[in-house]
């Protein structure tokens, strides 16, 4: 963070040193504790020129929340190429990619705006839920998902936010394995819905024939073979 030092800059210059000050800022408290004095001294300008660039502190969070939300959707773009496993490893790790490089501004990102809530805030918070929801139909080639899939893949979305942000305090697992992990929870998800709808068993079958036994989701059944043999048995159910 910039402190204490007056420069001339130009104006998307300017702005864009205010939004990574906020970005920062904004993330290790609640909006509502930060005040404008605060983000004119670690930008080094003073508090009537922040307001030349922005009209107020809503409309700062909102900036910086917007290149954050931009940046994080494009993390989960990816070539239709190859096993989808090893697709979604390639966008977790982009995606991690951006949590490392950004903490604060992720954590900005998932976090409440300040009080009386912000549309806009919400808007552009949703947007990337959105774009990697549709981003994950599309590597499956489903138009119009099943309600059984919507929720598979929606979870899976809100379960790799909810990863990424206990990843960032303390950093008590590895990276790699979260990313792994967050692939074969994927399968695991999907696998188990399937279990229970015909439809979602037939994308599942679909998807896990073209998986080689290298890949990640191949991995996944390596590793729960392993541990297979110590599960208890399951008493069979008489019939009546």
């Amino acid at each position: 963070m910039t402190t204490g030092v007056r420069r001339r800059m130009g104006v998307d210059e300017r702005r864009a040193q205010l939004i990574g000050v906020a970005l920062e800022l904004f993330s290790d408290r609640s909006p509502d504790d930060v005040s404008i004095d605060e983000i004119a001294a670690a930008a080094g300008i003073s508090r009537p020129l922040v307001y030349h660039y922005f009209p107020g502190k809503q409309s700062l969070y909102e900036a910086a929340l917007g290149r954050a939300a931009d940046e994080l959707a494009g993390r989960f773009l990816e070539a239709h190429e190859g096993p989808l496993g090893a697709r979604l490893l390639r966008v977790m790790g982009r995606f991690f990619d951006f949590v490392e490089e950004h903490g604060p501004g992720f954590s900005a990102l998932l976090r409440g705006g300040p009080s009386g809530g912000s549309s806009t805030a919400d808007a552009m918070i949703d947007g990337v839920r959105q774009a990697a929801y549709g981003q994950i139909l599309s590597h499956l080639q489903v138009t119009s998902p099943p309600a059984r899939l919507e929720l598979v893949v929606r979870s899976w979305v809100s379960l790799a936010e909810t990863t990424a942000l206990l990843w960032l305090d303390g950093r008590r697992i590895p990276r790699a394995e979260l990313e792994l992990q967050l692939v074969h929870d994927f399968a695991a998800l999907a696998s188990v819905s399937a279990a229970y709808d015909q439809e979602m068993a037939g994308i599942v079958l679909r998807v896990f024939a073209q998986e080689p036994a290298d890949g990640p989701f191949g991995d996944l059944l390596g590793r729960l073979s392993a541990i297979a043999p110590a599960a208890p048995a399951v008493p069979q159910q008489r019939s009546r």
